[in-house]
């Protein structure tokens, strides 16, 4: 991913929330002649300062014969996105596009089936936790476990590289950067209310 350096993000605490909000990715891997991506659930976690990756796919999905252990893979975590209009600056120039992406790079381990099912109770645990009634791993009956289990199959990625980017007019002026979170926060739209968000958050960072 081409990533000039002020739309850099570097700091791994940041990485890490940002894939824990954002984490319904996608899996690219290869075959000697195919490429294969597969868009799913991923749990982050962090051991031993390295960030490890989380998931499972059907084991009918073709890209399944591309999973073998210490092959390389790239997931892509995508976040929020809107069109950034020329109107908005202070002087001539083009529209874009502001965004927020990850992408990871590691090698693949398949899991066994125990680790497997420490992973789905921990991502079903997780999103359970936030409904009203929750129905957590422990009360699903078991046979319905298992009769599903046969059909996936689980695998972590250690990931050994993180290109982070929030592409966020950090390269506009002061004026121009404050007008485009003023107009962004007029269109009341979820895109472009979290852009702005993260446009407040990161003024910092900005160049004024």
């Amino acid at each position: 991913m081409y990533i000039p350096e002020y739309f850099r993000n570097t700091n791994f605490n940041q990485q890490v929330d940002f894939i824990k909000e954002n984490s319904f990715g996608i899996l690219i891997t290869h075959s000697a002649t195919e490429m294969f991506a597969t868009h799913i659930p991923m749990t982050p976690l962090v051991t031993n300062s390295n960030l490890v990756l989380h998931g499972h796919i059907s084991k009918e999905n073709p890209q399944c014969s591309t999973l073998i252990n210490a092959g390389e893979t790239l997931t892509i975590f995508s976040g929020p996105h809107c069109y950034i209009s020329s109107s908005w600056y202070s002087h001539e120039n083009v529209s874009t596009w502001n965004y927020q992406a990850i992408h990871c790079y590691g090698k693949l381990k398949i899991q066994t089936e125990l680790e497997l099912l420490q992973s789905l109770i921990q991502l079903t645990d997780h999103y359970e936790s936030k409904e009203e009634k929750p129905k957590f791993f422990e009360k699903i009956d078991p046979k319905v476990i298992r009769d599903n289990l046969i059909g996936i199959i689980g695998f972590e990625i250690t990931v050994s590289r993180i290109d982070a980017k929030d592409k966020l007019s950090q390269n506009r002026n002061k004026k121009d950067y404050e007008n485009i979170v003023s107009h962004l926060c007029k269109r009341n739209d979820s895109m472009s209310d979290a852009i702005a968000e993260a446009m407040i958050k990161n003024a910092d960072n900005a160049n004024k």
